[in-house]
């Protein structure tokens, strides 16, 4: 047996390592992305509906809900604002030093 966290530094490295840090943050994108979809539903809203809440064409929403589009912040905000959603952001601040 193998954890998932033994998994993935095997294949994808430690934690802090490009491959596995570009793996982490796709993957909380696409679970982003796969929550607006979810809420979507849940609401009982097609992607057009959406859309014309948020002012972005309908493509947008099918573009940000397969997490194959770049959304800004803004949009973002604007999207769970018109699902009725809370959003709250963490930021870890990492340890700087200059060369």
């Amino acid at each position: 047996m193998i954890t998932v966290q033994e998994f993935k530094n095997k294949y994808l490295g430690e934690i802090g390592t490009e491959v596995r840090d570009k793996y982490e943050q796709e993957l909380k994108v696409e679970l982003l992305a796969e929550q607006i979809k979810q809420l979507r539903k849940e609401r009982n809203l097609t992607q057009e509906q959406l859309g014309e809440l948020v002012g972005v064409q309908r493509a947008q929403i099918s573009k940000l809900e397969n997490n194959t589009g770049n959304v800004t912040i803004s949009t973002l905000m604007k999207i769970f604002g018109a699902l009725k959603a809370k959003v709250t952001f963490e930021i870890e601040k990492e340890n700087f030093e200059l060369v």
